[in-house]
Parts: C-alpha cells; sequence; structure tokens
C-alpha cells in the first residue's frame, strides 16, 4: 500500500518558500513536486526550502526532481535547501555528491532560519 502524498507550501516570505513533502516521492509525485516548485520560482520565490519530513519513500526520480528543481532556483539566481532529510535519501545524496551542492538542515525552522539569515548575501 502507498501512502498518499501531499504538497503543501506552509510559508512564503519574500524570495523564500518552503515545500512540505509527505508520502512516497516517486515516478508518481516528481512531476507535481518540479511543477510546484517552478510555480513558486516563477512567482518570485527562488529560495526553496523542501521540508522532506514527511517523505517515506524516495526513488530516482524523487533525487531527479530535486535536481531538476536545484538547477531551476540556480538559474533563476535562487537557491534549494533541504530539511529533515530520511536516512535513506540523505544516503543516496551522499553517493552521487549532490550533498555537497544541497544543503540540509535536521528542521524546516533550522532551514529558514539559515536562509533568512543569508537573504542580504543571497
Amino acid at each position: 500500500m502507498t501512502d498518499a502524498f501531499h504538497i503543501d507550501v506552509p510559508h512564503t516570505d519574500g524570495t523564500l518558500a518552503v515545500l512540505a513533502l509527505s508520502g512516497e516521492f516517486d515516478i508518481n509525485a516528481a512531476p507535481a513536486v518540479r511543477a510546484r516548485a517552478l510555480e513558486l520560482i516563477a512567482d518570485g520565490h527562488p529560495h526553496l526550502v523542501a521540508d522532506l519530513a514527511g517523505v517515506t519513500f524516495c526513488d530516482s526520480s524523487g533525487l531527479g526532481a530535486l535536481v531538476g528543481i536545484w538547477r531551476c532556483a540556480k538559474d533563476a539566481d535562487g537557491t534549494l535547501t533541504l530539511s529533515a532529510v530520511p536516512d535513506r535519501l540523505s544516503r543516496l545524496l551522499s553517493v552521487t555528491g549532490m550533498d555537497t551542492l544541497l544543503p540540509a538542515y535536521p528542521t524546516a525552522e533550522a532551514a529558514l532560519a539559515a536562509r533568512q539569515g543569508n537573504r542580504t548575501t543571497a
């Protein structure tokens, strides 16, 4: 049985937005996550925090979506920051080297505080 996937945007402030994901981040969910992130970037929020606290599973499609979102944010002079990265995804990010490009924090609040502290340099 699969976990229903949900995307919420619990926080937007200036150029910053949080995408809270929950459920299975797989081939079925990845296009919706990417589309929602691109909408936020187009709406003037190029600095994104992906809160992964509710993600129960992430396959290569989910990882691919995160890489695509990172590239789009970067092209818009923005950033992608991760929070509450599940252990399996953390290992996958490490093996692929993406952990060096995607900063991660234990909570969305910590990621927001770090991003808000970097606003003047972002």
